[in-house]
């Protein structure tokens, strides 16, 4: 069995997590297919959005699977994380379907947009096991820091509606409706321009991190001139015009 399923349909990618037993946690099998779903991603051009999920109502993921030996001291490189050790250009999605603990919550980090089951939480628990937590400083960035302080040292779980009041979750909704969502607002975002959703993506993931101390306007023109001399600028406003779905090219 697989220990991540991908499936691709209508312009949107679903990679699953699939160690419910384990509570989906992360042996070396699953990094690397983990990988590879992020690298087929990437490289599908039909692929607009893509939602990461778990099986089960559990757990979306507990980290990294401590009954696995351990080959090494722990290196962030061995984790597939958008951004940095994988690229990807598009939306993500993360639908958090329970326990997100470690690099679970890590996962969650990194995905453009999250939608939670009510039944889900978040935690750092890294502090109990007395493992570092070196991926959970950018959480100050998506969280209030005196949170993310509350959660490293006490490495309390934290539920979903908590987070979602504070920002980091877009949504939370019943179990049964979170594949549903996530699906929604999957397929609003691949209903849209291509090139300006990814143009926009990138400006805003600059926006909180360190690299937009030196986005300039010059980045910014560089950035959506493309978009403005597209075959899609024409289409979305002549459709617009002639009250129709735009039919996009990505050009």
């Amino acid at each position: 069995m697989s220990e991540v399923l991908y499936e691709s349909a209508g312009g949107v990618v679903t990679i699953t997590l699939n160690r419910p037993r384990q509570m989906n946690a992360l042996n070396r099998a699953a990094l690397a297919q983990l990988f590879a779903a992020w690298a087929a991603f990437e490289a599908d051009a039909s692929a607009r959005v893509a939602i990461l999920t778990g099986v089960g109502e559990r757990a979306f993921c507990v980290g990294r699977d401590l009954k696995e030996p351990e080959d090494g001291p722990f290196d962030l490189r061995s984790i597939p994380l958008i951004g940095t050790t994988v690229q990807v250009s598009k939306p993500t999605i993360v639908a958090v379907n329970g326990l997100a603990l470690g690099g679970g919550f890590l996962f969650a980090q990194m995905c453009d947009l999250c939608v939670a089951a009510d039944t889900a939480s978040f935690s750092i628990p890294e502090a109990k096991l007395g493992r570092g937590a070196a991926w959970a400083a950018p959480l100050v960035n998506l969280l209030p820091p005196r949170v993310v302080m509350e959660m490293v040292l006490t490495g309390t779980p934290q539920p979903a509606s908590r987070l979602h009041a504070l920002g980091f979750a877009n949504a939370v909704v019943p179990s049964a409706q979170l594949a549903s969502t996530a699906r929604a607002m999957a397929e609003s975002i691949a209903a849209n321009a291509p090139l300006a959703v990814r143009a926009c993506r990138q400006m805003l993931r600059k926006a909180y991190t360190e690299e937009f101390a030196g986005f300039t306007a010059a980045d910014a023109e560089a950035l959506f001139d493309p978009i403005y001399r597209s075959e899609d600028l024409v289409e979305g406003s002549l459709a617009f015009r002639e009250k129709r779905q735009p039919a996009w090219k990505g050009r």
